[in-house]
Parts: C-alpha cells; structure tokens; sequence
C-alpha cells in the first residue's frame, strides 16, 4: 500500500499526512460511505420521528408537564457529548467508538419502546442522546479520513442528502406507526435500521487507521464540560418552554454552568491532552467557521420548529400540510450542499461559498417576515433561498476546520463543528421560542407551551390562537423573523474575516 506525503499549500508549516485517497480504493471507500449513511440516518431519522407522537405518549402517561423534555432531554445529551467523542475517537480509533455509539442508541431504543411513565422516557431519551451524539459527528470525521479535502464537500452533499430523507419521512413514518400500531413502534423500528448501520460500518471500517497511541483520557475535563454544558442547556431550554428568564432555577443554573465551565477552561488550557484543545479556537479559520455553523443553525432549527406553526395559526392549513410547506427548505440543503461541494472540487477555495450562502440568508429572513404564510408561493421561494445558502454554507465550513487543523486533531476539530451546530440549534430554537411567546403573551394570545418542540397540535388538526386575529399572530412572528435576519447577518461578518486559504490536492473537472 503506497503513501504520498502530502503538506498543505495554505500552510506549509502544517505536519504531513497521507492523502486518503491513495490509503482507500474506490469500492473501500463506498462500502464505507454506505455505512456512514445508515448510521446518519439512524440519528437523524430519530430526531424527526419522534415529535409527531409526543401527544399521543403524554396522553398515554398523562404526562403533558413532561412532553417536551422528551425531545429536549435527547438535545441536550446529545450535544454535550459530542466533543467527548471526537477527542475519544482520535486516540483510539473512530470505528470502535461509532460501534459504541450505535449499541448505546439501540440499548437505549429498548428501553424507550417498554418505557411506562413519562419519567422513565425522558431518562431512555436522555440516554439515547448519549449514542446518537456519536452517530453523526463520528461518521462525519470518518469522511475526513478517507477522502482527499477537495471532495469533502461532494460527500457531505450526500449527507445532506440523507438528513433530507430523514426530515421527510421522520414524520410521516412516525404518523403511520403511531396511527396503524402505537408510538412504541418509532424505537422498535431504530432495531433493524441500527444492526445494518452496526454490522455495514463494523465490516467496511476495518481499514480505517487507528492512531495507536495510548494518552491519558482528561477524565476531569470531559467532567467539567458535561455537567457545565448540561447547567447552561437546561435553563436555556427551561426558557424556550416558557419559563421566565429569571425563574430562581434558572438563575442558579445559569451561575453553575459559568463557574464550572470556567473551571473547564481554566483545565483545558493546563491539560497535556485536553479533552477540547483550546489551542485550536486560535485558528482565525476555525474560530469563524464554528461559529458560522452556529448561526446557520440557529436559524435552520428555529425555522423548521417554528414555521409550522404560523402556517398553522395564521394560513389555517393543518399540521400535515405546514409540514409539507417546509419542504422547499429541506430539499433546498443538499442542493446547495451538492453545488458547494463541486466548487470546492474545481476552484480549491471555500471562503466565497461561506460568503455567499451568509449574505443570502438574513435576506430570505427579511422576506418571511413580511411576506404572508398565506402566500405559499412567495413563502415557498424564500424557503428555497434559506435552504440552498444554507446548504451551500454547511460543507463549505466543515471542510474549511478540517484543512486548518493538524491530522491528529481531526476528530476533535470535526466533533466541534458539531457540537455548533448542535448548540446553536438548541439555543435558537429556545430564545426565538421564548421571544415568540412573550411577543404573543404581549398581544393577549396563548400558545401551546411546547412550540419549540414540534408538539403543537397533532396530524390533521389546525392549531388555534385563543385570544387573538391571525394578523395579530402574524405581527408576533414578524418581529420574530426580523430579529433572526438580524442575527443571521453576524454570520455573514465572520465568513468576511476568513482566510482565503486554499485546500490541498490537484483541481478535478
């Protein structure tokens, strides 16, 4: 097996690595991807199927208080350990850990189908998080180990792709199952799906290197992180469920997770083998890319959970149709995705596509708010436009971490762009929640506590606004969707400060 050293153009101080083309043949490199893909399907597949059965489980445990913790619990999991699993998976090798990774899901699958109280899914719930927070950002470093930077982009087309099936036909399975037999069904089905996805990676993955050095494991740090990380998401969620800002809870779990993740930091930067390195936030590149993702999902959550409802509150069209009317955006991701992907094939740059995909979105934002859901054309090509600058934005940055960061931290660096992504959702998702309620509470309407959680009224039913008109609605999430334009342009500003490096590797056709 040949080797060619291979030393980045944009940086030539960067240590040397093998190309991954020349270590995997074309058929090793597809069987590998094909299993990536069904383990990404397992995880986004279970963050779409499960809202749509959240009334039908409260109804059954009479546990309304408790339905959005079911979808939040899972969030916030899942986001605090993705970092873990990136540093994990540099020092023993990912396939091992995207092996863990699936097994934990599918324990925990078991035990969310024979859950009998609303307390008992929510714990199930939060342990599958625990395995799902591995399923994607594992699998997406392992594209980075086997494939030269320049196609990169290419294949997190096909990624995109993947999580464009899983938000179609998450709902619609989920409704078909828990309609025909129970919402048991939407974790019993996770089993065959998971022993594919366990048994295709286990087999494919045996190439895949393993760095073959055995470091300490900062114990302490990944700690710190965790219960920092789940003391900040908690009230942050608490808030979007419409819980005041300055509920007493709140406020003390607000000041545990600033004490403890300034521990965090202060450990971080003193470990020899630091479960996040701090090192790498100091790379202009990666510093602005994070946070790109993060604004990009910000919004990309925020506007999937919420969009439903107004078309829901002020069209008038049920839960089934609202959904379909975020199909624009959905189908919209891997497209751009699909045409970042080429141009970083041919030009060998990712700068101009994160500045073009960030410039877009805040105008598309601007649109939806004073566009009327009423008008599904006009409100479908708005969504279009999101969702091809967004898609055009995700691969572009991802790849633009990779090539910046040295081989041995690929995993870390990868987990990272994750956990952005994963955090800004969770977050946008919570505070654009919050600003809605109190934006409706404002005009006299009351809205069902779990907007942020896809639970407002079930398949085939309108939700109703109890107290005011549609237009008043309507002005509610104006100002709702002017304050995310306003956000999203903050993306739009760090894509500018970026180095316009170059990725390695010759041009292709």
């Amino acid at each position: 097996m040949s080797t060619v050293p291979v030393v980045s153009t944009s940086d030539p101080t960067k240590p040397k690595w093998v190309d991954p083309s020349d270590r995997f043949t074309h058929t090793e490199r597809r069987n590998i991807i094909a299993g990536l893909m069904l383990s990404i399907l397992l995880g986004g597949l279970d963050q779409t199927i499960v809202a749509v059965a959240l009334p039908r489980m409260a109804q059954d445990f009479n546990g309304f208080s408790l339905i959005a913790w079911v979808v939040s619990g899972y969030l916030i999991a899942s986001t605090v350990v993705t970092p873990i699993y990136g540093k994990l998976g540099d020092l023993f090798g990912r396939r091992h850990l995207l092996s863990i990774a699936i097994v934990v899901f599918l324990i925990a699958s078991v035990f969310c189908a024979l859950a009998q109280s609303m307390p008992q899914l929510i714990v199930a719930r939060v342990l599958q998080g625990l395995g799902g927070g591995g399923l994607i950002s594992i699998s997406q470093t392992i594209i980075a180990d086997i494939v030269p930077l320049r196609e990169r982009g290419r294949y997190q087309g096909y990624i995109s792709g993947v999580y464009a099936v899983a938000s179609v036909a998450g709902p619609v399975v989920g409704g078909l199952l828990t309609h025909y037999l129970t919402w048991h069904w939407i974790f019993w089905i996770n089993l065959p799906l998971g022993a594919a996805a366990f048994l295709v990676s286990r087999r494919a993955l045996k190439a895949l290197p393993v760095a073959g050095i055995r470091r300490r494991i900062d114990y302490l740090g990944a700690l710190l992180l965790v219960i920092g990380l789940t003391a900040l998401l908690i009230p942050i969620t608490r808030i979007g469920q419409g819980i005041a800002w300055n509920d007493a809870t709140n406020l003390e779990l607000f000041a545990a997770a600033f004490v403890i993740l300034g521990l965090c930091l202060f450990h971080e930067t003193r470990t020899p083998e630091p479960i996040i390195p701090i090192n790498l936030l100091r790379i202009p590149v990666v510093a602005a890319s994070c946070g790109i993702l993060f604004l990009c999902f910000f919004q990309l959550v925020s506007l999937s959970s919420l969009s439903p409802l107004r078309f829901q509150l002020v069209a008038g069209v049920t839960a089934d149709n609202a959904a379909l009317r975020l199909l624009p955006l959905t189908f919209m991701i891997p497209l751009g995705a699909f045409i970042s992907g080429r141009l970083m094939l041919r030009t060998g740059r990712t700068k101009p596509q994160q500045v073009i995909g960030t410039v877009f979105v805040p105008f598309g934002l601007l649109g939806l708010a004073f566009v009327s859901p009423v008008h599904a054309i006009a409100t479908g090509a708005l969504m279009t436009l999101v969702g091809l600058s967004i898609g055009i934005v995700m691969p572009s940055s991802l790849v633009a971490v990779q090539n910046a960061v040295p081989r041995n931290q690929l995993g870390v660096a990868t987990a990272g762009t994750a956990f952005s992504r994963s955090l800004g959702g969770a977050i946008g998702v919570a505070l654009l929640s919050a600003i809605l309620l109190a934006a409706m509470h404002g005009n006299g309407s009351e809205l069902h506590p779990s907007i942020g959680e896809g639970a407002v009224s079930p398949p085939g039913e309108t939700a109703v606004v109890s107290s005011k008109t549609a237009d008043d609605v309507n002005d509610a999430f104006q100002r709702l969707f002017l304050i995310a334009a306003a956000v999203s342009s903050l993306a739009f500003l760090l894509a500018l400060t970026i180095p316009d490096n170059r990725l390695d590797g010759p041009a292709k056709p």
